[in-house]
């Protein structure tokens, strides 16, 4: 019988897990798996534990959780010589990597793709000596998944990254930058940076590039320059709401490597969690060497750029709960005002 290491966060979103946990173990079960369940116990726990477990006794690893959780386990298994397949049920506030997977949403129809999915094998990214999975980020907002605490982001869910995000959006930072990669250098100041694999972070989709692909190697690169005057300002805010690219005050691009070199420390975030503060700071490619399970309709999307694949109908529109959304809200606040 196949054996699996079930790693879940009960702590996660707003605890919806709990409920169904049950129904979930035995969608593995039925899907021929001796199950193995370790909830986590503290901060850095998930990633411990794929540290140490032994890859011989497993042919799966799931985890459920948040961002957080996604990145502990896939950076703990990154860091191994023995690497196995990872399927994600997702339960946090955000998803952002869940969602651009085509990873369901519903709880039981993440658990039956965590099994019963294909393996995809994803580009993942290094930080320095530490793995970040989607997003490496530095500016304003990258640190509102952070500061927000756990119970609060349980009641309110995304209105508590509003509220977080919207003490920020007058009182930007700034930092003095070089960038180099491929041959090229910029050197300018930035009120955000964001290294990603993703089709979606914090509601940014065309602003961190419309041909994202999985496993090519490269990451999209956005870096925004510091407004000089109101008037900048304002078209940085008008480019965030219509989600365009505004080429008088951002640079995109993609890269397999990029080094960022400063003079002072700079905070970083890695897939919303704090990654430390670093005055330099290598960024790597590490070309499909994370095994993760999707829904097999979608492994020839997540191959190729969006713009190449035959025209789909529009999906029902959801609630909103994005940054976009939030800089709108504040924005109307201001006005009303």
């Amino acid at each position: 019988m196949k054996r699996m290491l079930f790693i879940y966060n009960p702590r996660a979103g707003k605890e919806l897990l709990k409920a169904q946990l049950s129904d979930i173990i035995d969608i593995f079960v039925k899907a021929g798996y001796e199950v193995v369940v370790y909830p986590t116990q503290s901060y850095r726990d998930a990633y411990k534990k794929i540290l140490e477990f032994d890859a011989s006794r497993y042919e799966l690893i799931v985890c459920s959780g948040g961002d957080g959780t996604i990145d502990e386990v896939v950076t703990g298994m990154m860091h191994r010589s023995t690497r196995i397949p990872i399927g994600y049920i997702p339960t946090g506030t955000t998803n952002d990597f869940a969602n651009s997977l085509h990873i369901p949403k519903g709880l039981l129809k993440a658990a039956d793709n965590a099994v019963n999915g294909v393996v995809f094998p994803c580009d993942v990214g290094r930080f320095n000596d530490d793995i970040f999975v989607y997003v490496a980020a530095f500016g304003i907002f990258t640190d509102v998944s952070y500061e927000t605490k756990q119970e609060v982001k349980n009641i309110l869910g995304h209105l508590a990254y509003v509220l977080e995000g919207t003490k920020r959006l007058f009182n930007v930072p700034s930092y003095r930058i070089r960038v180099t990669h491929d041959g090229e250098e910029i050197e300018d100041e930035f009120i955000l940076g964001m290294v990603t694999n993703s089709r979606s972070v914090g509601g940014f989709r065309n602003m961190i590039g419309k041909n994202v692909v999985f496993d090519d190697g490269l990451f999209e690169v956005t870096l925004i320059r510091k407004p000089t005057n109101p008037i900048a300002l304002q078209e940085i805010i008008a480019a965030l709401l219509i989600e365009q690219v505004d080429t008088k005050h951002m640079y995109t691009f993609k890269t397999g490597e990029i080094t960022f070199e400063s003079l002072e420390e700079i905070p970083w975030t890695l897939d919303g969690e704090f990654g430390g503060e670093h005055d330099e700071v290598v960024i790597r490619n590490m070309k499909q060497q994370l095994e993760i399970m999707v829904p097999g309709e979608h492994v020839e999307s997540l191959a190729q750029p969006p713009a190449e694949l035959p025209e789909k109908a529009p999906e029902k529109a959801e609630k909103p709960e994005k940054l976009t959304d939030m800089i709108r809200g504040v924005l109307s606040d201001k006005k009303a005002k």
